[in-house]
């Protein structure tokens, strides 16, 4: 059955501003999963299991004799962030908006879905895995403990994230390092606050907090290798003081990102030991938390390749680029290719996009016709018939 590609389009405009107007938090997208499963069922897959890594949901479409599984995956948790939008579909909500796109991947992955439900064209197994948790790096971890793997068993995997800045519909990949690693640190600084008009009295820890927060950077300038990227930057910087009292502790919050483990151990080192150093000149104790939240994102070479060539053959080469540098920031999506290859991708969301994060960003419309047409085109291509 040949699918109509405008009513294909506008259901998927009708479902993308449906899931943003209702947006959900890591771990309780409830609503969503509900949504995203009733959905796959009535295209008509043979399997639709939610609840895999707490509210996820894998739904599998089989056709032809083949026994090749892929995955194509989409993220669907929003921010806690408010809206500052004027559109209709805005945030119902409060506090919560999708500011990150993930409402626009789902229904680019849910058209997907329907387009190869109703068309086929390939010859072996797809699994559509829905990720909650995707924000706050917990989500992948949670479905792969929870027998992702074991219980819906796929060779490679494969995913589309919105780009700000790139032409709406453009494609871009590249193989190798895409994303960095992020890692998290909290700093306490202690010490004893007093009366703000008599500073010799006490032994207070502002000063030394903001000390604290300019040697932070010299570690990648001074301290780190110019040929490898490394990103220090400090987020909070939170006391126990008020308008006229020095405060007598400062939590120092922040985040560092890297490509390399050993990269990531230099900074945790060095970070250290500017802290330890910084206290002791202030006569201050300090205490140091470090974890590591997302690893980094490196696409399989083979796949890449793979992926780009059938986003040309769905879009045209002239929609198609390959990426020339990496990304900063980071994809919970890294913790699959951990365990299988796959490519990540981007498909633009428009020269004039808002930034991802901010309060007035939108998923532009315009893309969800490429994105989808990507993930068809790349199941058609990886399963192939004969």
């Amino acid at each position: 059955m040949a699918t109509n590609p405008d009513a294909l389009l506008r259901d998927m405009i009708t479902w993308r501003r449906d899931l943003h107007a209702h947006p959900e938090f890591g771990f309780d997208e409830h609503r969503t999963s509900a949504f995203v499963a009733d959905k796959l069922r009535a295209f008509g897959l043979q399997d639709v299991t939610e609840g895999v890594g707490g509210t996820g949901v894998v739904g599998t479409l089989i056709r032809g004799a083949g026994n090749r599984a892929i995955a194509l995956r989409a993220d669907m948790d929003a921010l806690r962030i408010t809206e500052d939008s004027p559109q209709a579909y805005r945030s119902q909500t409060p506090g919560l908006m999708h500011a990150c796109g993930h409402d626009g991947h789902m229904a680019m992955l849910l058209g997907a879905a329907r387009l190869l439900a109703e068309e086929g064209g390939f010859d072996g197994i797809v699994r559509f895995i829905f990720q909650p948790a995707e924000e706050w790096g917990r989500g992948a971890l949670a479905m792969l403990d929870d027998g992702l793997l074991a219980r819906f068993p796929f060779s490679e995997i494969y995913g589309i994230h919105n780009a700000p800045g790139l032409p709406a519909g453009q494609f871009q990949a590249c193989a190798g390092p895409v994303m960095s690693a992020e890692d998290n640190f909290e700093i306490v600084l202690s010490g004893a606050g007093g009366h703000a008009a008599r500073p010799h009295e006490s032994n207070e820890v502002m000063v030394a907090a903001c000390a604290t927060v300019l040697n932070l950077q010299a570690i990648v300038s001074r301290r780190m290798n110019p040929n490898d990227i490394a990103v220090i930057s400090v987020t909070e910087l939170l006391t126990d003081g008020t308008r006229n009292v020095l405060p007598g502790q400062a939590r120092i919050l922040g985040d560092a990102r890297s490509f390399r483990p050993e990269v990531s151990d230099r900074i945790e080192s060095e970070l250290r030991r500017v802290v330890a150093g910084t206290a002791q000149s202030y006569n201050l104790t300090a205490e140091v938390a470090y974890t590591r939240e997302f690893v980094p994102l490196v696409n399989d070479t083979t796949l890449t390749q793979a992926a780009l060539a059938a986003a040309r053959m769905a879009l045209g080469p002239d929609a198609v680029t390959i990426a020339t540098e990496p990304v900063t920031a980071s994809e919970d999506f890294a913790r699959f290719l951990a365990h299988v290859p796959g490519c990540f991708g981007f498909i633009g969301n428009g020269e004039q996009s808002a930034p991802l994060h901010s309060p007035r960003y939108d998923f532009n419309d315009a893309a969800l016709d490429a994105g989808m047409r990507v993930f068809a085109a790349i199941v058609r291509h990886r399963l192939a018939p004969g």
